[in-house]
């Protein structure tokens, strides 16, 4: 072979000399096809090409290549490229796009007369690619027409059982195959409720023929699985109305692959940018960035497709700040989608959007215009070093105490540290102390998780045990460990193979095998009534898989079997936060985009699914990288995200960022949480709210439960701590708190509090434009401006009290989007 040919081998691709030696202008992949067994097939892709190379932005020219086999009768190919196995033999493929030819040798091999068919292989593939074991059909909780199979096919062996043998084999006919009921319905030869699934005729049709004929064998014990799909192409970029014909590629178990473009499913991830056909085609209908989701026998991926918003764009005004890999990052995301983003958020804006993120505070109105008047260019970094806790100064480092209220409110609320259900209220204070106290002292967060998932002994007295007693059993523990560390959802695959992921039901059994051997006993130790329970790790317990009944060793997902002598969770935390375990880093990350740049990489932040990929990868890995190169440090995450361009945009939306909801090319405005929200409205009115059982003073961010009765926060969707599932927190809006916002008496009371603010202004008799400006900077966290000023005043005087004035001044600032949201 020459050494032409073998590059061209090596990349999957062809380029032929034509007769006057000039080199065609597109390459073909795969460059030569080798088909194996009865009723293989492979997916032709033609893709225009320079000099024998491609690029994500070449065009797709297959739908306009003509194919002709030289062979039909050992190979067969359609106008889409597809090739289909006849007989046992050798031929060439000739693909012609614009008079310029190129040849792809075939070879075709294992065809027999009567092929015995795999189910796993060649049975299953098909009735997944027909939807026959979808939720919707003949997998839904009792089948349909009196057909039950299992969901997405997890189960073969009773399928088939339901298949061959279910209602006294009526149907199946082993005589004559292409009688059988089980084929007659899809083909829609006799009424089927679920429509025309297959052509009669067609090659699923051919195979399921085959099966039948040779006796419709089950599964074989122990056959190759698919562990693997490769998509060609991996990504594509163009212009909207592009076209592209994917090719998916199968690894099994056994070092094995086959093209299953003909049996994958295609899924658009966004309609409204894109279509996919059931063959895998795709069509870009608008500007934007969406993938096609490919599922096939329990695996999935991913392709890519971005159009840019602009042919033609040169990124412009974007200055990054000093050694910030996040705004190179997205300026190449930029670059590439053609969005131009908004400028740099001015100084007053910039300085509550910090407090709020950083510490869940509203800066006093002596820290706003320290701020403002400051003319340092290093005074944004400045104060973030001091909001997080890092300038080493105690005398300046005085938020550490905020940042650590407010991040341990964010993940007890996800860890669900409550009282809720009485006796436990000692538990949820020792498991709040620790929390808070890890944040205090910016515990590296890999240490913090590793404490939580294997902590024992009282959980009056080890904080962390407490883990164990809000996460009671193995389901619970399996499911919350996850979502919260690793940002999966594994509760689908409890029951069955996840619909949109690799994992199974053993993935799922064999995770919950690290929590097998916890347990908890009673404890007298505070008293007989005092409600203690103590963490304790047994000697024995297993886990098996509920169908099989198989045990299951302790095994990571995605990983290999691991155990330890002691206990079986320290190797799960040595596994979870070892910092070539990508899953725990990039989740940390992509939470902390969300809760600071308003949405994450990954949407939503705890749904770290393949098949739902982030916006930006390389940013996502990027921070990932920089939270384990700093020691998972927090705060240092947070530090990276925050003193970069991209985080202090403006909130202002521009002509050319208008239609960008995914990609930050404007600062995206979000709500104030409940608990901020009060504390917000506490200090711009001078007036405290007092809590149940707890002395005046104590912030809502401070509150250690959820069990409160605060008709304010319980309005504003303080979370109930019952899920980990970061949607607990809802930020949608409803009548009931534009009421409250409106008419309610929180807001009332606390601005015509004698002791508010208000009243101290007016018994010093302070000047109307100064309480005015006070008013602003309390609530708005700026000054008004001279037409704000003259507005202000006109609507006191015209008051029937100055008093009654001041407060609906400050009570209309406060009901302002400007005061609710973090703009």
């Amino acid at each position: 072979m020459s050494s032409v040919r073998f590059l061209a081998a090596c990349l999957f691709t062809v380029s032929v000399l034509t007769a006057n030696a000039a080199v065609a202008d597109f390459v073909v992949a795969p460059a030569q096809v080798a088909l194996q067994r009865n009723f293989a097939q492979v997916q032709l892709v033609v893709t225009q090409s320079v000099d024998g190379q491609v690029s994500e932005r070449s065009d797709d020219l297959t739908p306009s290549s003509k194919f002709v086999s030289s062979d039909p009768k050992i190979a067969t190919v359609d106008e889409a490229g597809r090739v289909v196995a006849v007989s046992n033999g050798q031929a060439k493929l000739t693909v012609t796009v614009d008079g310029k030819t190129v040849e792809v040798p075939v070879t075709v091999t294992e065809i027999v007369e009567s092929p015995l068919l795999d189910y796993a292989r060649d049975i299953a593939p098909v009735l997944s690619k027909a939807g026959c074991n979808q939720g919707a059909c003949h997998a839904q909780q009792y089948g349909q027409g009196g057909f039950k199979v299992s969901v997405f096919g997890s189960d073969q062996s009773d399928d088939r059982e339901a298949i061959i043998r279910d209602r006294q084999q009526r149907r199946t006919n082993f005589i004559s195959p292409e009688e059988s009921l089980f084929l007659l319905k899809p083909t829609m030869q006799i009424p089927h409720g679920g429509g025309k699934r297959m052509q009669a005729g067609s090659v699923d049709h051919q195979i399921l023929v085959a099966w039948l004929r040779g006796g419709a064998p089950g599964p074989v014990k122990d056959a190759p699985k698919v562990v693997g799909l490769q998509v060609v192409p991996k990504q594509r970029v163009g212009e909207a109305g592009l076209k592209q014909q994917l090719r998916v590629d199968a690894t099994y178990s056994d070092g094995s692959t086959r093209d299953v473009t003909a049996w994958a499913k295609f899924d658009s991830m966004d309609e409204a940018i894109l279509d996919v056909t059931a063959t895998g085609f795709v069509s870009t209908l608008d500007a934007g960035q969406a993938p096609v989701m490919i599922r096939f026998e329990g695996q999935a991926a991913i392709s890519m497709f971005v159009v840019p918003y602009e042919k033609e764009f040169q990124l412009t005004d974007w200055k990054s700040a000093d050694g910030s890999f996040v705004d190179e990052l997205a300026a190449a995301k930029f670059q590439q989608l053609g969005i131009q983003p908004s400028p740099l958020c001015d100084d007053a804006t910039f300085v509550r959007r910090a407090f709020l993120d950083a510490t869940g505070t509203q800066p006093t109105i002596e820290q706003v215009q320290a701020f403002l008047k400051s003319d340092s260019p290093k005074k944004r970094e400045a104060l973030i070093d001091e909001l997080l806790g890092l300038t080493g100064d105690p005398d300046r480092d005085i938020h550490n105490d905020s940042y650590a209220a407010y991040w341990t409110l964010k993940w007890s609320d996800l860890i669900r540290n409550t009282s809720k259900g009485g006796g436990v209220e000692l538990a949820m204070w020792s498991m709040h102390n620790w929390m808070k106290e890890a944040f205090r002292t910016n515990r590296p967060f890999d240490k913090v998780v590793a404490e939580l998932v294997t902590a024992k002994g009282s959980v009056y007295s080890s904080g962390p045990a407490n883990y164990f007693r809000i996460f009671a059993n193995s389901t619970d523990l399996t499911e919350a460990t996850a979502q919260l560390f690793l940002g999966v959802r594994l509760e689908c695959a409890k029951c069955h193979h996840h619909p949109f992921e690799k994992y199974t039901q053993g993935d799922y059994y064999a995770f919950s095998a690290f929590f097998s051997r916890v347990g908890t006993k009673r404890s007298e130790e505070f008293g007989l009534f005092g409600g203690e329970s103590v963490v304790i790790v047994k000697s024995s317990g297993e886990a098996t898989h509920p169908k099989t009944r198989q045990r299951l060793l302790p095994t990571p997902l995605e990983g290999e079997p691991r155990d330890h002598p002691l206990d079986r969770r320290i190797a799960l935390a040595e596994w979870l936060t070892a910092k070539d375990n990508g899953l725990f880093a990039r989740n940390i990350a992509n939470r902390y985009v969300g809760y600071l740049l308003g949405q994450g990489l990954v949407e939503p932040v705890d749904d770290m699914r393949s098949t739902n990929p982030p916006t930006n990868p390389e940013l996502l890995d990027a921070l990932a990288k920089h939270f384990v190169d700093s020691g998972f440090d927090l705060k240092q995450l947070i530090r990276a995200i925050m003193v970069s361009r991209l985080y202090q945009l403006s909130s202002d939306l521009t002509e050319k960022n208008a239609k960008d909801s995914r990609f930050y090319s404007h600062f995206y405005v979000k709500r104030l949480p409940a608990e901020v929200m009060l504390d917000s409205i506490d200090q711009a009115t001078g007036s405290q709210t007092k809590f149940q059982n707890l002395p005046l003073g104590t912030r809502a961010i401070e509150l250690p439960d959820a069990e409160y009765p605060n008709y304010f926060l319980n309005t504003f969707a303080k979370p109930r701590r019952a899920s980990v599932c970061e949607c607990e927190r809802s930020p949608d809006q409803n009548l009931a708190q534009t009421l409250h916002i409106l008419n309610g008496d929180t807001i009332t009371t606390k601005l015509s509090d004698k002791n508010g603010r208000i009243a101290k202004l007016l018994a010093a008799k302070t000047p109307d434009e100064k309480i005015i400006e006070e008013l602003y900077l309390a609530s708005l966290c700026r000054s008004p401006r001279p037409e704000e000023v003259a507005v202000a005043q006109e609507f006191v005087k015209s008051s029937e009290s100055p008093q009654v004035g001041y407060q609906d001044l400050l009570w209309a600032l406060i009901c302002s989007k400007n005061f609710l949201f973090v703009n």
